[in-house]
């Protein structure tokens, strides 16, 4: 079933001051990239603190409590549709996060809005697992986006990744691996381990209310 585009969407993306950094229209990549679609961090926050990118973030859940727990670090929360990204943002707005901003556009083209070994650390909460064969080059952790991520990535830049999906946990572990990244801290039931910090998502709460455990893994270069 389609998403309903909600009602005056372009207006409402229009008033979001900084905390929107990047919205791709259709024509956004018309023109040749150039320097001026690259983003720089220490204007958009005001500070040069370490930055953690969390990719797919939804409602936001993840990102403004993360955020809230770490005021020390500047998080970009990526959401590909602005159906879905329009709210958080307008939170975000109304509240003033100052270590908290957005960017509605595909992972695929991050490495045109950031800078080159920018983050830190980057998130992969409950990634669409794309279960067809055939479409496994949507899945964020195909080694294209692996290779993306290494240019994304600090020297020693780990990438955490939590989901419900054996199958997709099980070919993450699989591609990361095959990509050059080492795994730590892997874990096959979060909830029943002695990981403390955990910071939980929408989809983690219903899936681990449903009863089914959640998967988790660190990845770095």
């Amino acid at each position: 079933m389609r998403m309903r585009r909600k009602r005056n969407l372009d207006e409402r993306m229009n008033d979001l001051d900084r905390h929107l950094l990047v919205r791709e229209t259709p024509d956004y990549f018309k023109e040749e990239v150039h320097t001026e679609h690259i983003i720089n961090l220490s204007d958009a926050f005001g500070n040069d603190n370490p930055l953690w990118l969390e990719l797919g973030c939804g409602k936001g859940k993840f990102a403004f409590d993360t955020a809230r727990l770490n005021p020390n670090v500047n998080l970009i929360a990526v959401e590909k549709i602005s159906n879905v990204i329009i709210e958080p943002c307008e939170r975000a707005k109304e509240e003033n996060p100052a270590n908290l901003a957005f960017m509605n556009c595909g992972v695929e083209n991050l490495d045109r809005h950031l800078p080159e070994n920018c983050a830190d650390r980057i998130f992969l909460n409950f990634s669409c697992p794309y279960p067809k064969y055939t479409y496994r080059n949507r899945r964020l952790t195909y080694g294209r986006y692996l290779e993306l991520y290494k240019k994304l990535l600090k020297p020693h830049g780990e990438i955490w990744l939590k989901t419900d999906n054996q199958g997709f946990f099980e070919y993450s572990l699989q591609t990361l691996s095959e990509n050059g990244y080492k795994l730590k801290n892997i874990s096959l039931d979060l909830h029943k381990s002695a990981f403390e910090g955990n910071v939980t998502t929408e989809y983690e709460e219903l899936f681990s209310s449903l009863g089914k455990p959640i998967y988790r893994l660190e990845a770095y270069l």
